[in-house]
């Protein structure tokens, strides 16, 4: 039976992946701030929680991240830019998702295929931003485009079977994105869940390392 972890198994996207690999037949293990007080930005909170878990995984994703926080809505523009709306994102959205994988290695099998992914955001591409806004939610996520890189390479290291990606999953309709789904098109959970398992089905070891979106197709940098 194959094995997967959910953190953030309590949100949209992560309650519909979760039930998704479990119609699979996958075993699963769920962590989430409402469910068993797993906190991304509780450092000692990540390193108790992921130090009780054996593995090996086959599949971890981490469904973590906010885009508003405490209140705080993107920028319009950087001159609304505040110092700790900032934090508070960088904490949550790339700090957290790398103190996770942190545990990547012990986690994951050596001797098999693999998948270790983290939801980013199209918006965190550097190359794809045309608009500007949005500072410090795009900066974070950007952030953990660059700490999914890093992780994939030390990884392939000694897990030469596994990839390591970053994952846009669209707009999905969720309360993580319920004030701004006028603005594009949007899909339900359970489609977005469908959308990223079939990504993540096709993907090959030599596409570590890399940043997808929901149909598959590589997103700039």
């Amino acid at each position: 039976m194959q094995r997967a972890l959910i953190i953030g198994a309590s949100g949209g996207i992560g309650c519909a992946l979760s039930q998704a690999l479990v119609a699979r037949g996958f075993k699963l293990d769920a962590l989430s701030r409402s469910q068993t007080g797993f906190d991304v930005t509780d450092e000692g909170c990540v390193e108790a929680q992921l130090s009780a878990l054996s593995g090996p995984y086959d599949f971890v994703l981490i469904a973590t991240g906010a885009l508003e926080i405490a209140g705080a809505p993107p920028e319009k523009s950087i001159r609304a830019l505040s110092a700790q709306a900032m934090a508070d994102q960088f904490a949550l959205n790339a700090i957290g998702p790398a103190l996770v994988l942190r545990h990547a290695a012990r986690l994951l099998p050596k001797d098999r295929r693999s998948v270790i992914a983290a939801l980013s955001a199209r918006v965190g591409s550097i190359g794809d931003n045309r608009l500007g806004g949005w500072t410090s939610y795009r900066a974070s996520k950007a952030a953990l485009n660059q700490i999914i890189r890093c992780a994939a390479i030390e990884l392939l290291r000694s897990h030469k079977h596994n990839i390591c990606v970053a994952l846009h999953p669209g707009t999905v309709a969720t309360p993580f994105t319920q004030k701004y789904l006028g603005r594009h098109p949007s899909v339900a959970p359970e489609t977005a869940a469908g959308n990223l398992l079939k990504v993540i089905d096709n993907l090959q070891p030599n596409q570590t390392g890399q940043f997808y979106d929901w149909a598959g197709e590589q997103v700039p940098w």
